[in-house]
């Protein structure tokens, strides 16, 4: 007579959304890793503090916002659309294991600087070195999928997505004869501008007026004109709607994860609503959230290049904004057309000076990366007791703003005065979280359990 299968309360065949961590796990989420060198030998005492605590967590996350290859003999060449040419030298790929990171996210708008060839490259360079990473392959697929870290007190899952790329980055399925796409798995958005009601009805007179107009849909709150989205709400703004396709996607791929893992980290390189802003995109609580009920124990984004706003839902860490880590500026080479999108000749200008044009009046703000909050972040401790968030620790960094270019975007912890300005801004930004952040000796500290953030 065979013997009756377990019951599902002593083995679950199809995983649990439950965290399954050992007591004392921790886990580090920094945000954009943007350089171009190996650090740890060179810059002593002040980034060694760094990476002391990067290295006392089970796992260390950052955002790999760079191309790790050799420009001499790369295959790959700098692609046009990109915003800029992010490249690293070979070498960086072994200063990051060095430094204590052991799981990165690749799926974000620099993915593709360098084509298809620096994405395998910089893959390989990734595998060499060791280090675990996810969000982009050589089609949806692999882009999407789960990547797995084994670690003493857990094993852990990333799923790595992007809201913001380049169009012809975006990864895709074979389709009957045709071949599926290498690229990034990404969440694909449809944006709005949103105008007063009074101001919408005046630009449906002047669409109705156009030549050629023809219309597609009777909503009166929405208007589509020159290819742009515009819909009424009480006041101007954004609105960003994800796509039912790719959130299923994704939604399935940390369901996935879970299952197969102690602890799953989902997370989102996203611009929106622009680099500008203090704020996260109208979408993002709710997605967010269905990520976390879908078996995410964290939900990290990274992309506005500063920090936004920590909420803890249902005993888990969302950490809408975890800023810049590494912003190196010394980007070199530079392709040709980016030279000419900043009005500088590649005859008589450098590299550096395209940098600093780039700086200063790029990326969607009148004043480019010139406000000192995108050379301020934290690094996010998070510590698990009985597979519960007992606490989250906040030690505020500074990236050396007023710094020459040589040594400026390297992570040092801040000072004491300057510690309070990173931790008192934080405090605000996730005050509509319902987040408590007390200040201690320097440090942020979240309890979860504190009554104002029990699980719900």
């Amino acid at each position: 007579m065979k013997a009756a299968l377990p019951t599902a309360e002593v083995y679950d065949v199809a995983g649990s959304t439950a965290t399954n961590v050992a007591d004392g796990f921790t886990m580090i989420a920094v945000g954009d890793l943007i350089l171009s060198r190996a650090l740890t030998k060179t810059h002593g005492r002040e980034l060694q503090a760094v990476i002391d605590i990067l290295r006392n967590a089970d796992v260390t996350f950052g955002n790999l916002e760079t191309l790790i290859l050799d420009a001499r003999s790369s295959k790959g060449y700098p692609q046009a659309g990109c915003g800029c040419h992010n490249v690293s030298l070979p070498e960086v790929a072994p200063d990051l294991k060095a430094m204590g990171f052991n799981l990165l996210g690749r799926a974000n708008n620099h993915a593709f600087d360098w084509g298809v060839e620096g994405m395998r490259e910089t893959s390989r360079a990734l595998d060499i070195a060791g280090i675990v990473h996810a969000g982009a392959g050589e089609d949806l697929a692999q882009a999407a999928a789960a990547r797995f870290l084994e670690s003493a007190r857990g094993r852990i899952a990333l799923v790595s997505f992007a809201s913001t790329y380049i169009p012809v980055s975006r990864a895709a399925e074979p389709a009957a004869e045709a071949p599926g796409r290498p690229g990034l798995s990404p969440l694909t958005l449809t944006r709005s501008i949103v105008v007063l009601h009074e101001m919408l009805e005046q630009m449906q007179r002047v669409r109705d007026a156009l030549p050629g107009f023809k219309a597609v849909t009777s909503d009166p709150n929405r208007l589509l004109m020159a290819g742009i989205r515009f819909k009424a709400g009480d006041k101007g703004g954004y609105s960003f709607e994800p796509d039912a396709v790719s959130v299923a996607n994704i939604l399935r791929n940390v369901r996935r994860a879970k299952q197969y893992s102690d602890f799953c980290i989902a997370t989102n390189h996203g611009h929106e609503p622009g680099n500008w802003s203090d704020d996260i995109p109208d979408y993002e609580q709710a997605f967010a959230r269905k990520v976390i009920d879908s078996g995410a124990d964290a939900y990290v984004v990274h992309g506005p290049h500063r920090l936004r706003g920590i909420e803890v839902y249902k005993g888990r860490p969302i950490l809408y904004g975890v800023g810049n880590f590494f912003f190196d500026a010394l980007r070199t080479p530079v392709g040709a057309d980016i030279f000419a999108a900043y009005g500088k000749d590649a005859r008589v200008d450098t590299d550096a000076d395209v940098t600093a044009a780039e700086e200063s009046t790029g990326y969607e703000t009148a004043d480019g990366f010139t406000d000192p909050v995108f050379y301020e972040t934290v690094i996010p401790v998070c510590r698990f007791e009985r597979n519960q968030l007992a606490e989250i620790r906040l030690v505020p960094v500074e990236l050396g703003h007023s710094m020459r270019m040589a040594n400026r975007g390297i992570p040092r912890i801040a000072p004491p005065p300057y510690a309070a300005v990173i931790l008192q801004r934080l405090q605000k930004l996730s005050e509509p979280f319902g987040t408590r952040i007390m200040i201690r000796d320097n440090v942020g500290i979240i309890r979860p359990l504190d009554e104002r953030n029990a699980p719900g």
